[in-house]
């Protein structure tokens, strides 16, 4: 169906992006993949051609366009593409408005030119050993000492954590009733006393995505460091995971789009019986399913991201979006790499890293099973 969430300029920025992916992304995404991590000089790359900091304001650096379809179109042609800006989108998409919406002047023109340059790549560290989607169980905690905080904890699963040079760490800075209330959000910078990036984690997909787990030992943070209100942290994550939980909506669509056409692609060329595989009944039926439950999908998200630039999009809303897109994809491109056979299952075919890269949707930005939870209890359930 005819998509109408774009305008022409979206399209032409869409044009920009799609030359600067296949010129020079592609050539050399293979490395990458091969060594788990995207080198820091592409995002740089990303920052001089306006990639890094769209939602950044002009006057720190950025490309001031408040609009999420913009970001919308780079996922879009980041899969279109076959591959991968590492942790970029996780950089514009969710971790930089936490900067724009709760940062004060002072810490808005010390970090926001970096960040819009792609000199200073920004993560965000909520996940623990012992706490993942429960964000009120973390235990990393923050003490008051004179005009610094002390941190102390560990983080896990941490993208972009490696190549991070701001790390927002939400920690507890105090105890009340509510197992919600006392937590915080300090920004950590790279080369911190005390801030240790473990290991890069060896993941099942999305292997150009460096992932990390992070120590804080005795970590001494400035208190200018904090973003937002002190103790207030939940609810700011709570109004950021709209758009982390939209951004991994639109990855999921433009992930199932791309399997779509990969095995469209596929099964038109490989010959079985002396006939191409698209000539089969079974497998014009597996590929009409798919497109309908695509289409479902994009309709999904399309209004979704209206509903989001209008400032309308709820968190059960978004938890309904991104459950359905999670699932949808997973079976999507489950049912696109069964059409290619055991060349599927190999590698070299582009199929195989989307069917590794895809199974994470369902658990990132919060699971399938708390989407579900989200959603039951707006139903006053």
């Amino acid at each position: 169906m005819l998509r109408s969430l774009y305008e022409q300029d979206h399209e032409d920025f869409r044009k920009v992006v799609r030359t600067f992916l296949e010129k020079e992304i592609a050539p050399r995404f293979e490395e990458w993949e091969a060594a788990g991590i995207v080198p820091k000089d592409v995002y740089r790359r990303c920052g001089e051609v306006g990639l890094a900091g769209l939602a950044v304001p002009e006057e720190y650096g950025g490309g001031g366009v408040e609009d999420f379809r913009f970001t919308a179109v780079v996922i879009e042609e980041i899969f279109r593409a076959r591959v991968g800006l590492g942790a970029l989108p996780l950089h514009t998409g969710v971790v930089t408005p936490y900067f724009l919406h709760l940062a004060d002047e002072e810490q808005k023109r010390r970090w926001l030119p970096g960040i819009a340059a792609g000199r200073t790549m920004a993560s965000i560290a909520m996940t623990e050993p012992g706490a993942g989607s429960d964000l009120s169980g973390m235990i990393t905690n923050a003490v008051r000492d004179g005009d610094d905080w002390i941190l102390n904890g560990a983080k896990t699963f941490i993208t972009g954590g490696i190549n991070a040079d701001l790390v927002v760490v939400a920690c507890r800075t105090s105890r009340g009733e509510d197992r919600r209330d006392g937590l915080s959000l300090l920004v950590v910078e790279d080369g911190m006393p005390g801030f240790i990036k473990g290991r890069k984690l060896d993941k099942l997909g999305t292997r150009s995505v460096d992932t990390a787990e992070l120590f804080f030992d005795n970590v001494r943070v400035p208190a200018s460091h904090m973003l937002g209100e002190e103790g207030k942290g939940f609810s700011h994550l709570t109004l950021n995971l709209v758009s982390e939980r939209l951004t991994q909506s639109v990855q999921s669509l433009a992930a199932a789009r791309a399997a779509v056409e990969l095995a469209v692609e596929y099964t038109r060329e490989r010959q079985v019986f002396g006939k191409p595989v698209a000539s089969f009944q079974n497998t014009k039926f597996v590929l009409a399913e798919c497109a309908t439950e695509l289409e479902a999908g994009q309709a999904m998200v399309d209004h979704a991201i209206v509903e989001y630039g209008a400032g309308r999009l709820t968190v059960p809303q978004v938890c309904t979006v991104k459950l359905f897109t999670s699932e949808t994809a997973n079976r999507i491109i489950d049912k696109c790499l069964q059409l290619h056979g055991g060349y599927g299952y190999m590698l070299e075919y582009p199929i195989a890293r989307l069917y590794a890269d895809i199974r994470v949707a369902r658990i990132a930005a919060g699971s399938s099973e708390i989407m579900k939870t989200v959603i039951a209890k707006s139903l006053g359930l």
